[in-house]
């Protein structure tokens, strides 16, 4: 059953995607930037209910009190193409850096030029790069959140940290708030798989780091804060879920917190 209802999944989702983009691409399109946010949040809604309904997950989040209002990093924990959408309903006006690769997808590239999300020549280096800090603080200027996954790529649940320092270089740059969040999506909808599991899981925005820390400092931090919670829901979650085949990073992350009493 878990084969069948990830294929039909799968398959649905995508068919919404592409549905969604043709019928409200006129509206899109039409309607100013900021409320065109509309189409995708509702996109990410619809696909939570698929993903209840057809597989049977279901999560919840908590703190979101710790949002600022505006003007922030958000941080994310990344395990899974559920996180790249997932919690854009609960953000008032997110933008990414992302590859400039994307915006040349036909529809897809137009939808993410219209919200002026910040492309970036991976292979730059100079004043391609100033040009992005450049976008990214116009944008971050106007009250607009960041969403960046500290560890660049997506990992597997439990894997050892592997945060990358560009955060903090950005941190101390646009001298504004990173709000961490950590979460196990990755033990439902896991990387480069096909299968979907069913279960419930927790996500936790954790309380902003303020700005103006030195940036190492501020890395160090966010990595503990991070890391720490999300120890804290992976034992949560697994002991909530104990159907879920686990993969060796989280089974090996559970055995080593159990040695040190927390499991």
């Amino acid at each position: 059953m878990i084969v069948l209802r990830s294929v039909l999944f799968n398959l649905v989702f995508y068919v919404n995607l592409i549905l969604q983009m043709i019928v409200f691409t006129p509206a899109y399109f039409l309607v100013p930037r900021k409320t065109a946010w509309f189409v995708p949040k509702n996109w990410a809604r619809s696909n939570h209910w698929l993903f209840e309904k057809m597989v049977g997950t279901t999560f919840e989040i908590e703190g979101l009190e710790n949002i600022p209002k505006s003007g922030y990093i958000f941080a994310p924990k990344h395990q899974s193409f559920w996180d790249v959408y997932a919690l854009l309903p609960w953000l008032n006006d997110p933008f990414f850096i992302l590859k400039r690769e994307l915006t040349w997808i036909p529809l897809f590239g137009w939808y993410i030029k219209k919200q002026r999300m910040v492309p970036v020549n991976r292979a730059a280096r100079g004043r391609a790069m100033t040009e992005v800090m450049d976008r990214t603080k116009q944008e971050m200027a106007s009250g607009r959140e960041l969403i960046i996954y500290p560890e660049g790529t997506r990992r597997p649940p439990g894997a050892p940290p592997h945060y990358k320092y560009g955060i903090a270089r950005l941190y101390r740059d646009l001298n504004v708030p990173v709000v961490p969040v950590a979460m196990h999506p990755g033990l439902f909808w896991p990387r480069r798989k096909f299968l979907r599991f069913p279960g419930h899981f927790k996500v936790r925005v954790l309380p902003p780091i303020e700005a103006g820390l030195d940036p190492d400092e501020f890395l160090a931090r966010l990595v503990e804060v991070t890391e720490a919670a999300s120890d804290e829901l992976l034992i949560e979650t697994v002991r909530n879920n104990p159907h879920l085949p686990l993969p060796p990073t989280a089974r090996q992350r559970l055995n080593e917190l159990k040695a040190a009493g927390r499991g």
